[in-house]
């Protein structure tokens, strides 16, 4: 069995999980989600945690189990306490802004300021030199954060752009601290 897809996914307070016809539909208090579902695989659900199983040992099957077990456990997690990456920028001039809703403005040393519309359950907020990217669905955050960092990355001599706030970019020396450590 997988090692991940044998675990059992907790029930979370406030959570409630129903399955129709090849559709998981999980409703918390933040949102709702809903899932396509093999229909290789089963759930049982009992009071306290659903387990998911396989009906083949397919190699491909092996792979939706553990997909769809990671899948809903995040879905769960998501609608009860939601998602968020955050994003740090770094440079002379360059700041962000949210506008309404759903606009994150940001100038990044361009010609023109970049605008970025949140796609539908995702929002933005902006503290000083950080960017905060939050929402249900963990791989749409992902995804607009990375789509935001893809931007500016950040520039590997002084270090200004944008990068997750727990990422540690690589420093190359510039050209004269070579020169002064190659001559001592």
């Amino acid at each position: 069995m997988s090692r991940i897809g044998r675990l059992p996914i907790k029930n979370i307070e406030g959570v409630t999980f129903t399955e129709d016809h090849g559709h998981i539909v999980i409703t918390g208090p933040k949102g709702e989600q809903v899932l396509e579902f093999p229909r290789q695989l089963k759930l049982e659900k009992t009071d306290s945690e659903i387990i998911l199983s396989r009906n083949s040992e397919d190699k491909k099957i092996r792979a939706l189990h553990g997909l769809y077990r990671q899948l809903i456990a995040n879905a769960m997690e998501g609608v009860s306490k939601g998602w968020e990456k955050k994003l740090d920028f770094k440079g002379v001039g360059y700041r962000a802004e949210t506008q309404g809703d759903n606009k994150l403005v940001m100038a990044l040393g361009f010609s023109h300021p970049v605008e970025i519309i949140a796609p539908e359950g995702i929002t933005f907020t902006v503290q000083k030199n950080v960017i905060t990217v939050s929402g249900i669905d963990k791989q749409k955050v992902g995804q607009v954060a990375a789509n935001i960092r893809k931007i500016r990355p950040v520039e590997p001599y002084k270090g200004k752009g944008l990068k997750y706030i727990d990422e540690i970019p690589r420093k190359k020396l510039g050209k004269a601290a070579k020169a002064a450590g190659g001559a001592a």
